[in-house]
């Protein structure tokens, strides 16, 4: 049984938790209660295509978006006379910084956001089937999207292993989900 105060595991026959030192409820209590929910942890491989149909969409839409606006600010460091190596150089850089903002701010926008909305899920999770939420099942604010996201880049700097966590931790959280408190769960 789940604390509902930390979120912390506990025997079924506990009657307080033995993280936090609260009391739980009764395993009858929990079953009739309307907050009762069934967690159906999603698993590695469903959350993996998950993540590629959302990396596709968030690519195509940034690289899109970015490119659209490169050109349009690079254009700026371009003389009607004519072009030297030095203002094609600098376009270049232009284009490229505005490309990777664009793609990083449509990419953070995107999963906080969807994950945060009442659907609980980005493109590629509702087309899985998986949703995120909090410890209690239910839905996260966009505050907890957002450390969900910024946690992100510490499982993909140590060679995506905080992802591959998923595959076996008990509650199928990657460590993006553990240092955030979420879970990601089959609908």
């Amino acid at each position: 049984m789940f604390c509902p105060t930390c979120g912390s595991e506990n025997p079924d026959d506990s009657r307080t938790c033995s993280m936090c030192g609260r009391q739980l409820p009764e395993r009858s209590a929990l079953a009739d209660s309307p907050e009762s929910k069934t967690i159906v942890h999603a698993g590695f491989w469903r959350r993996f295509a998950a993540h590629l149909i959302d990396t596709a969409l968030v690519t195509t839409v940034g690289l899109g978006g970015g490119m659209i606006a490169g050109l349009i600010l690079g254009s700026a460091f371009i003389t009607p006379q004519g072009s030297s190596s030095k203002e094609i150089e600098a376009a270049s850089f232009m284009a490229g910084i505005t490309i990777s903002l664009f793609t990083a701010i449509v990419s953070w926008l995107y999963f906080t956001l969807m994950e945060s909305s009442p659907k609980q899920a980005t493109l590629g999770k509702m087309a899985m089937g998986i949703v995120v939420t909090d410890m209690n099942a239910d839905r996260i604010s966009f505050g907890k999207a957002n450390a969900r996201y910024w946690a992100k880049l510490l499982s993909s700097l140590i060679l995506s292993i905080g992802y591959i966590m998923a595959a076996f931790t008990e509650r199928k959280q990657a460590l993006h989900d553990i240092i955030a408190g979420t879970l990601v769960m089959r609908k």
